[in-house]
């Protein structure tokens, strides 16, 4: 399949992550396939020629692409599915398919989790819809949507088994501002990306509580550490994670103004309760999900993870963040 000239890529999400994806593909291909699920937004976006609720001021050429509300259409006209829907709605967009994903080229570009499975993207569709690993590969790297409609340097890694299709899929995402990278590490690269947004809530926590910036440093130093323990138990492979893809993803989500973990993990640490701080946000925080599968997950593992058992106590058992917090300061080193 990774021979094949002419293949047709589509981008499933109407997001501020669908649409940074969108303006990266559109650089170096002719024409996209998009699906938004709701047929008044296309609309607008079509009005406007941008998208009306994210990254709007980025203007589009809109007969390079090719609208539907439609799931089974859009994956009936496309081989290379880019998925860039909020974890907690995949399942619920996917139960609408009618059509085999198994000829089909699936990238995750979720960074999140499946709730209930525990599972990361690319063993769901795996397991769910008989797509070979090989098929399957995943986009992420220290890259917020927001910048990307800046035009400020970026950085992108393609994990993927097959090698081939990971380099021509690099080549469509680069361009004068985007410098993409491959690996094999799928699974590594898939559990950092759920990872650093339970430590980005930690770090949002510590803020509203007014730590400083020292013990802040010594927090991300840790959350690395534990991603690396947790990476290496439940997928033991030589992987380097001082690389962008692992280090570069976790700072700019722990420190970046642009988080929006991180934005979530501030209001809980300044005092609004988990679902006003939801509710205030209007966006997704994936790391308060993935909060909950890392911990049943690592219920099996044994991990040593006092972060994200801070979190998960927080979020999940009501625990005061400030006593949670303090006893944190005791684990740390």
């Amino acid at each position: 399949m990774t021979n094949k000239n002419n293949l047709k890529f589509a981008v499933l999400g109407g997001g501020s992550w669908a649409t940074a994806i969108a303006k990266m593909l559109l650089i170096n291909e002719p024409q996209i396939n998009w699906y938004m699920r709701r047929e008044e937004q296309i609309h607008e976006f079509k009005t406007l020629k941008r998208n009306p609720a994210y990254l709007s001021s980025v203007e589009f050429d809109i007969d390079k692409i090719n609208f539907t509300s439609k799931i089974n259409q859009v994956v009936q006209n496309s081989d290379i599915l880019i998925i860039a829907t909020p974890s907690p709605f995949l399942k619920n967009h996917l139960k609408q398919l009618r059509r085999r994903l198994d000829s089909k080229i699936i990238v995750s570009a979720v960074k999140g989790i499946i709730p209930d499975e525990n599972l990361i993207v690319s063993e769901y569709f795996h397991q769910y819809f008989n797509v070979p690993m090989e098929q399957i590969a995943v986009l992420s790297g220290p890259c917020h949507a927001e910048e990307v409609a800046l035009e400020r340097t970026s950085y992108l890694t393609i994990g993927c088994k097959d090698r081939n299709l990971a380099r021509m899929l690099a080549a469509k995402m680069t361009n004068s501002f985007v410098q993409t990278y491959i690996s094999n590490d799928v699974y590594g690269i898939e559990f950092s990306s759920v990872m650093k947004n339970i430590y980005a809530i930690a770090t949002g926590i510590c803020h509203g509580l007014k730590y400083g910036d020292n013990f802040q440093a010594v927090l991300v130093s840790n959350a690395i550490q534990e991603i690396n323990r947790f990476c290496n138990a439940v997928n033991p492979c030589h992987r380097n994670l001082q690389e962008s893809v692992y280090l570069g993803d976790l700072l700019v989500t722990c420190y970046s103004t642009f988080s929006r973990n991180r934005t979530f993990g501030t209001m809980v640490g300044k005092g609004y309760s988990v679902k006003t701080a939801q509710i205030e946000m209007e966006m997704i925080a994936e790391g308060y999900y993935g909060t909950k599968c890392i911990h049943e997950i690592n219920e099996h593992f044994q991990v040593n993870m006092p972060i994200l058992e801070a979190v998960y106590s927080i979020l999940y058992q009501r625990k005061s963040p400030a006593n949670m917090m303090k006893s944190l300061t005791l684990k740390l080193a």
